[in-house]
Protein backbone atom coordinates (compact mmCIF):
# COMPACT_ATOMS: atom_id res chain seq x y z
CA UNK A 1 0.00 0.00 0.00
CA UNK A 2 2.84 2.39 0.79
CA UNK A 3 4.20 2.20 -2.74
CA UNK A 4 0.78 2.93 -4.25
CA UNK A 5 0.32 5.93 -1.97
CA UNK A 6 3.71 7.33 -2.90
CA UNK A 7 3.05 6.81 -6.61
CA UNK A 8 -0.26 8.62 -6.10
CA UNK A 9 1.39 11.53 -4.26
CA UNK A 10 4.02 11.86 -6.96
CA UNK A 11 1.45 11.70 -9.76
CA UNK A 12 -0.99 14.13 -8.16
CA UNK A 13 1.77 16.65 -7.43
CA UNK A 14 3.05 16.31 -10.99
CA UNK A 15 -0.39 16.95 -12.47
CA UNK A 16 -1.12 19.81 -10.07
CA UNK A 17 2.18 21.48 -10.85
CA UNK A 18 2.00 20.89 -14.59
CA UNK A 19 -1.61 21.96 -15.14
CA UNK A 20 -2.08 24.62 -12.47
CA UNK A 21 1.20 25.99 -11.08
CA UNK A 22 3.81 25.68 -13.80
CA UNK A 23 3.32 29.19 -15.23
CA UNK A 24 2.52 30.94 -11.97
CA UNK A 25 5.06 33.22 -10.24
CA UNK A 26 7.43 31.63 -7.70
CA UNK A 27 5.79 30.86 -4.37
CA UNK A 28 6.17 28.48 -1.44
CA UNK A 29 3.26 26.34 -2.67
CA UNK A 30 4.66 26.13 -6.20
CA UNK A 31 8.08 25.09 -4.91
CA UNK A 32 6.60 22.57 -2.45
CA UNK A 33 4.37 20.83 -5.01
CA UNK A 34 7.13 20.67 -7.63
CA UNK A 35 9.65 19.28 -5.15
CA UNK A 36 7.22 16.71 -3.75
CA UNK A 37 6.57 15.18 -7.17
CA UNK A 38 10.06 13.74 -7.48
CA UNK A 39 10.71 13.77 -3.73
CA UNK A 40 7.97 11.17 -3.32
CA UNK A 41 9.71 9.01 -5.93
CA UNK A 42 12.90 9.27 -3.89
CA UNK A 43 11.15 8.01 -0.76
CA UNK A 44 9.48 5.28 -2.82
CA UNK A 45 12.84 4.14 -4.21
CA UNK A 46 14.32 3.93 -0.72
CA UNK A 47 11.40 2.05 0.83
CA UNK A 48 10.93 -0.37 -2.08
CA UNK A 49 14.48 -1.63 -2.20
CA UNK A 50 15.87 0.50 -5.00
CA UNK A 51 19.01 1.04 -2.96
CA UNK A 52 20.50 4.29 -1.71
CA UNK A 53 21.85 5.25 -5.14
CA UNK A 54 18.44 5.59 -6.79
CA UNK A 55 16.98 7.40 -3.78
CA UNK A 56 19.91 9.84 -3.64
CA UNK A 57 19.77 10.57 -7.39
CA UNK A 58 16.05 11.33 -7.17
CA UNK A 59 16.53 13.43 -4.03
CA UNK A 60 19.23 15.51 -5.72
CA UNK A 61 16.93 16.07 -8.70
CA UNK A 62 14.11 17.06 -6.32
CA UNK A 63 16.51 19.60 -4.79
CA UNK A 64 17.21 20.88 -8.30
CA UNK A 65 13.46 21.20 -8.84
CA UNK A 66 13.22 23.30 -5.68
CA UNK A 67 15.90 25.68 -6.95
CA UNK A 68 14.42 25.98 -10.44
CA UNK A 69 10.94 26.63 -9.04
CA UNK A 70 12.31 30.01 -7.97
CA UNK A 71 13.73 32.80 -10.11
CA UNK A 72 15.88 31.04 -12.77
CA UNK A 73 18.23 34.02 -13.05
CA UNK A 74 19.06 33.68 -9.36
CA UNK A 75 18.87 29.96 -8.75
CA UNK A 76 19.85 28.40 -12.10
CA UNK A 77 23.51 27.70 -11.11
CA UNK A 78 22.37 25.94 -7.93
CA UNK A 79 19.77 23.95 -9.85
CA UNK A 80 22.38 22.94 -12.41
CA UNK A 81 24.71 21.81 -9.62
CA UNK A 82 22.00 19.66 -8.00
CA UNK A 83 21.02 18.02 -11.29
CA UNK A 84 24.68 17.55 -12.21
CA UNK A 85 25.20 15.63 -8.98
CA UNK A 86 22.02 13.64 -9.63
CA UNK A 87 23.22 12.67 -13.10
CA UNK A 88 26.53 11.59 -11.62
CA UNK A 89 24.76 9.23 -9.24
CA UNK A 90 22.60 7.88 -12.08
CA UNK A 91 25.74 7.17 -14.13
CA UNK A 92 27.24 5.13 -11.29
CA UNK A 93 23.94 3.34 -10.71
CA UNK A 94 23.36 2.47 -14.38
CA UNK A 95 26.98 1.40 -14.84
CA UNK A 96 26.73 -1.01 -11.92
CA UNK A 97 23.58 -2.55 -13.40
CA UNK A 98 24.85 -2.64 -16.99
CA UNK A 99 24.71 -5.57 -19.35
CA UNK A 100 26.83 -6.19 -22.46
CA UNK A 101 26.88 -3.44 -25.10
CA UNK A 102 24.67 -4.66 -27.94
CA UNK A 103 24.03 -3.27 -31.39
CA UNK A 104 21.37 -0.86 -30.05
CA UNK A 105 23.99 0.81 -27.83
CA UNK A 106 26.44 1.37 -30.69
CA UNK A 107 23.67 2.86 -32.81
CA UNK A 108 21.97 5.01 -30.17
CA UNK A 109 24.95 6.27 -28.15
CA UNK A 110 26.57 8.16 -31.07
CA UNK A 111 23.19 9.74 -31.84
CA UNK A 112 22.94 10.93 -28.24
CA UNK A 113 26.42 12.48 -28.50
CA UNK A 114 25.52 14.11 -31.83
CA UNK A 115 22.30 15.55 -30.42
CA UNK A 116 24.15 16.97 -27.40
CA UNK A 117 26.88 18.50 -29.59
CA UNK A 118 24.26 20.09 -31.84
CA UNK A 119 22.46 21.49 -28.80
CA UNK A 120 25.66 23.06 -27.47
CA UNK A 121 26.54 24.54 -30.86
CA UNK A 122 23.10 26.14 -31.18
CA UNK A 123 23.21 27.57 -27.65
CA UNK A 124 26.88 28.52 -27.46
CA UNK A 125 26.66 32.26 -28.17
CA UNK A 126 23.86 32.68 -25.61
CA UNK A 127 25.45 30.89 -22.66
CA UNK A 128 27.70 33.72 -21.46
CA UNK A 129 29.44 33.03 -18.15
CA UNK A 130 27.55 29.76 -17.77
CA UNK A 131 29.43 28.09 -20.66
CA UNK A 132 31.67 25.89 -18.44
CA UNK A 133 28.76 24.83 -16.23
CA UNK A 134 26.51 24.02 -19.18
CA UNK A 135 29.24 22.03 -20.95
CA UNK A 136 29.83 20.02 -17.78
CA UNK A 137 26.09 19.46 -17.41
CA UNK A 138 25.70 18.32 -21.02
CA UNK A 139 28.59 15.88 -20.60
CA UNK A 140 26.89 14.52 -17.48
CA UNK A 141 23.53 13.97 -19.12
CA UNK A 142 25.18 12.36 -22.16
CA UNK A 143 26.96 9.98 -19.78
CA UNK A 144 23.69 9.31 -17.95
CA UNK A 145 21.73 8.54 -21.11
CA UNK A 146 24.56 6.50 -22.62
CA UNK A 147 24.95 4.31 -19.53
CA UNK A 148 21.18 3.82 -19.43
CA UNK A 149 21.48 2.27 -22.90
CA UNK A 150 23.61 -0.46 -21.32
CA UNK A 151 20.92 -1.57 -18.87
CA UNK A 152 19.57 -5.12 -19.27
CA UNK A 153 16.34 -5.54 -21.23
CA UNK A 154 14.27 -5.58 -18.04
CA UNK A 155 15.43 -2.04 -17.31
CA UNK A 156 14.08 -0.60 -20.57
CA UNK A 157 11.76 1.87 -18.76
CA UNK A 158 14.82 3.53 -17.21
CA UNK A 159 16.38 3.96 -20.65
CA UNK A 160 13.19 5.52 -21.99
CA UNK A 161 13.10 7.73 -18.91
CA UNK A 162 16.67 8.92 -19.42
CA UNK A 163 15.89 9.85 -23.03
CA UNK A 164 12.76 11.75 -21.92
CA UNK A 165 14.87 13.57 -19.31
CA UNK A 166 17.32 14.65 -22.01
CA UNK A 167 14.51 15.81 -24.29
CA UNK A 168 13.06 17.90 -21.46
CA UNK A 169 16.44 19.49 -20.80
CA UNK A 170 16.89 20.31 -24.47
CA UNK A 171 13.54 22.12 -24.65
CA UNK A 172 14.25 23.93 -21.37
CA UNK A 173 17.69 25.01 -22.59
CA UNK A 174 16.32 26.61 -25.75
CA UNK A 175 13.65 28.32 -23.66
CA UNK A 176 16.09 29.66 -21.04
CA UNK A 177 18.92 30.73 -23.31
CA UNK A 178 17.21 31.47 -26.62
CA UNK A 179 13.67 32.30 -25.60
CA UNK A 180 12.50 29.66 -28.10
CA UNK A 181 9.03 28.21 -27.52
CA UNK A 182 7.46 25.07 -28.95
CA UNK A 183 5.07 26.23 -31.68
CA UNK A 184 5.50 29.71 -30.21
CA UNK A 185 3.52 28.69 -27.12
CA UNK A 186 4.87 29.31 -23.59
CA UNK A 187 2.22 26.97 -22.15
CA UNK A 188 3.03 24.12 -24.52
CA UNK A 189 6.74 24.60 -23.78
CA UNK A 190 6.19 24.53 -20.02
CA UNK A 191 4.03 21.40 -20.29
CA UNK A 192 6.59 19.62 -22.48
CA UNK A 193 9.49 20.47 -20.17
CA UNK A 194 7.69 19.39 -17.02
CA UNK A 195 5.83 16.30 -18.15
CA UNK A 196 8.76 14.89 -20.15
CA UNK A 197 10.93 15.42 -17.08
CA UNK A 198 8.51 13.91 -14.57
CA UNK A 199 7.59 10.96 -16.77
CA UNK A 200 11.32 10.44 -17.30
CA UNK A 201 11.99 10.32 -13.57
CA UNK A 202 9.00 8.04 -13.00
CA UNK A 203 10.17 5.68 -15.75
CA UNK A 204 13.68 5.59 -14.32
CA UNK A 205 12.23 4.77 -10.89
CA UNK A 206 9.99 2.04 -12.31
CA UNK A 207 12.75 0.59 -14.44
CA UNK A 208 15.22 0.35 -11.57
CA UNK A 209 12.65 -1.15 -9.19
CA UNK A 210 11.55 -3.90 -11.62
Amino acid sequence: MTDLRLWAVAGLCAVLYGLVLVQRPPSFLRTLVKTLAVGALSVLAYLEGGGPGLAIALALCALGDAFLAGDPKRWLPFGLAAFLAGHGVYVVLFWRERGPAGAAFWIAAPLVVLAAATLLARLWTSLGALKPAVVLYVLAIVAMVSTSLLLPRLGWPATVGALAFMASDAILSFDLFKGAKLAGSPRLTAWAVWFLYFVGQAMITWGMLR
